[in-house]
C-alpha cells in the first residue's frame, strides 16, 4: 500500500493494489477517501441554510404557517390585543398575569397602577364639596329651627323628630365621605353599614311624622281610638324599632361575610381598582331592600294624608319626597349593576346626595320659607283660619 503526502485542500488518498503485478502485467487501482482527516479552509464552512420564503418574527409577533406550502414558510402576524411575545420566532403569543397588562408594540408585560377615588382628582373634589355644603347647610336649617323652636309651624311638627331628622340628614351628607380615598379595613366595614343604619333612622323619622300627622287629625273624632298614637313616646317607639330592624341586618352582615379590601383587576386595562368588597351581595340587597320598604310604606301613608286640612300639614311635602326618594333608588340599583371601577362609587355617592337633598329640601324648604321670609304666616291666627 502506497500513501500520497497531505497538505492543506488536498485529501489523503490511499492505494491498494488489489493482487495487481508491476511487471507485464495489467494494474488495477482502488483510491478510497478518508473524510475524517478532510481540512477545508475556514472560508468554506458550512452554516445552517435560511429559508428562501420568510424572514425571522421580532417580538410582538408570532409564527403562523402558511397552509399548503413548506414548513419554512409562514406569516408573522401581530399579537392579539391582550397577548404579547418576549422572544423571535416565537410559534404563539402568551396573557400577561392579572396584576399586568401589554404594552402597546406587545412585547412586554407592564405592572399595573393601583388607583382608587381620591380627594384630590376633579371627580373626588367635586363630591366632597357638594357633600360638605350641604351638610352646612342642614346645619343651618337645624340652627334656624333651633331658634323658632316656640313658633307653631316648630312645635305644630314635633320638634323632637325634626331635630332627629335633621342630624340624621347631616350624617347622611357626610357618610359619602367614607367612600372616597384609600379604603381600608375599618372603612370598608363603615361604607354600606353606616349608609344603611343613617338611612334608615332618617326614613323612620320621616314615617313617624306622617303616622303623628295622620294620628292626630283622625284623633280628634268623638270615640276614635288614635288618641294613644299621638305622643312622644309613640314617634320614639317608630323610629327605634324601626331602626333596629335595620341594625340587626347589618350586624347579621358584619358577623357572617363582611366587607373587605379588595382590587379589581379585570375593570381597567391599565390599572387595578381598589374598593371595598361587598363580602354578601344577599345581605347588601336585603339592607337596600328594607330601605325600599320603609319608603314605599311611607309613600302610601303620606299620600293618603296629603288631604288632610291642615296649615302646617307635612303630608304633601313628605309625599314628593319620598318620590324622590324612591325614583334616586330604583335606578339606583340597574345602574349600580352595570357600573365598574370610578364610577360605580360614583354612581352610589351621587344616589346618597340626591336621595338626602331631596328630603331636605321637600321637607324643609317650604317652612324655612315661612320661617325667614313670611314669618307673618307663622301665627294661630293662619293656622286657624286655615282650619276653618
Amino acid at each position: 500500500m502506497e500513501t500520497a503526502s497531505s497538505s492543506p485542500g488536498r485529501a489523503n488518498v490511499s492505494e491498494d493494489g488489489g493482487g495487481g503485478t508491476r511487471g507485464g502485467g495489467s494494474i488495477t487501482s482502488i483510491w478510497k477517501i478518508n473524510p475524517s482527516i478532510i481540512n477545508m479552509p475556514k472560508r468554506y464552512a458550512q452554516v445552517p441554510p435560511l429559508s428562501v420564503c420568510s424572514e425571522s418574527c421580532h417580538p410582538g409577533f408570532w409564527k403562523r404557517t402558511k397552509e399548503g406550502e413548506k414548513f419554512c414558510c409562514y406569516d408573522c402576524d401581530k399579537c392579539p390585543e391582550d397577548n404579547i411575545s418576549n422572544q423571535t420566532d416565537m410559534v404563539d403569543c402568551f396573557q400577561c398575569s392579572e396584576d399586568q397588562y401589554p404594552s402597546k408594540e406587545r412585547d412586554r408585560c407592564i405592572p399595573k397602577i393601583i388607583s382608587f377615588l381620591s380627594y384630590e382628582e376633579p371627580l373626588g373634589k367635586t363630591l366632597t364639596v357638594v357633600a360638605v355644603s350641604l351638610s352646612l347647610i342642614t346645619l343651618l336649617i337645624l340652627g334656624t329651627f333651633i331658634k323658632h323652636k316656640d313658633t307653631p309651624i316648630v312645635k305644630a311638627n314635633n320638634r323632637d323628630l325634626t331635630y332627629t331628622l335633621l342630624v340624621s340628614l347631616q350624617l347622611c351628607f357626610l357618610s359619602p365621605l367614607l367612600f372616597l380615598g384609600q379604603p381600608g379595613r375599618l372603612t370598608c366595614l363603615l361604607q354600606q353599614t353606616v349608609f344603611g343604619i343613617i338611612f334608615s333612622v332618617a326614613v323612620s323619622c320621616v314615617l313617624a311624622k306622617t303616622i303623628t300627622v295622620v294620628a292626630a287629625f283622625k284623633a280628634t273624632k268623638p270615640g276614635s281610638g288614635l288618641r294613644k298614637w299621638v305622643g312622644r313616646r309613640v314617634a320614639i317607639s317608630i323610629v327605634l324599632s324601626c331602626s333596629l330592624i335595620q341594625v340587626g341586618l347589618c350586624a347579621v352582615w358584619l358577623g357572617t361575610s363582611p366587607p373587605f379590601q379588595d382590587l379589581d383587576k379585570h375593570s381597567a386595562m391599565e390599572e387595578m381598582f381598589m374598593q371595598c368588597n361587598l363580602g354578601s351581595s344577599t345581605m347588601f340587597y336585603f339592607v337596600l331592600g328594607y330601605l325600599g320598604l320603609l319608603s314605599i310604606l311611607n309613600l302610601t301613608v303620606a299620600f293618603l294624608a296629603k288631604q288632610l286640612p291642615d296649615t302646617f300639614n307635612e303630608a304633601k311635602f313628605i309625599t314628593f319626597s319620598m318620590l324622590m326618594f324612591c325614583s334616586v333608588w330604583l335606578s339606583f340599583v340597574p345602574t349600580y349593576l352595570s357600573t365598574k371601577g370610578k364610577h360605580l362609587i360614583a354612581v352610589e355617592i351621587f344616589s346618597l346626595l340626591v336621595s338626602s337633598a331631596g328630603l331636605l329640601g321637600c321637607i324643609f324648604g317650604p317652612k324655612c320659607y315661612i320661617l325667614l321670609f313670611k314669618p307673618e304666616l307663622n301665627t294661630k291666627e293662619q293656622l286657624k283660619i286655615r282650619n276653618n
